[in-house]
């Protein structure tokens, strides 16, 4: 909303980018002591749907407003690209939410772990990407709008809340 369609993009492609390095540290990192020590999976997924209820629990303290910071609208696509990939690789919520999430993914006992969490970030990534890509032309062409609707704010409040409540569940009951 603050940036526009072009500058948008550039961000989302950064913020991508950066999910490479995450996947790497969870695949090669997490795939090592899940290997040796199988009890560690279900810690893992426990502490998984906790910070899903973290995360839900955030959500609802928060105000439903939708927030835009237009100081800094003159950067060039080159920086918020770099912006965005530096936002994701230092993020260490972005580990984190991996850590929690993909676990309960794992698909196969034969398939090499490492494998296993590429093929879920990079399934991540690209459902990212074509998110984080709706979302950019979608509110570059209604921003003005969204902005002043309050109700849009609590909708998508409520909408996280639920993402993160469903995550948890699934993470949950998930063998």
């Amino acid at each position: 909303m603050t940036y526009g369609k072009k500058q948008g993009m550039a961000i989302v492609c950064g913020l991508i980018s950066g999910c490479i390095i995450q996947t790497s540290l969870v695949a090669f990192g997490l795939s090592t002591f899940i290997k040796s020590n199988a009890e560690l999976l279900l810690i893992l997924k426990l502490l998984g749907a906790g910070y899903m209820l973290y995360l839900a629990y955030r959500v609802f303290t928060s105000p439903a407003v939708i927030n835009t910071n237009t100081a800094t609208k003159s950067k060039s696509v080159g920086a918020l690209f770099k912006q965005g990939f530096i936002m994701n690789v230092i993020n260490p919520k972005v580990s984190i939410f991996f850590m929690a999430f993909f676990p309960a993914f794992l698909y196969s006992k034969t398939q090499s772990l490492v494998v296993q969490f590429y093929t879920l970030g990079f399934l991540f990534m690209t459902t990212s990407f074509l998110i984080f890509s709706m979302l950019v032309f979608f509110s570059s062409s209604v921003g003005s709008t969204l902005k002043s609707n309050t109700r849009f704010g609590v909708v998508l409040k409520w909408a996280q809340i639920t993402v993160f409540l469903g995550i948890a569940i699934f993470i949950l009951i998930t063998q």
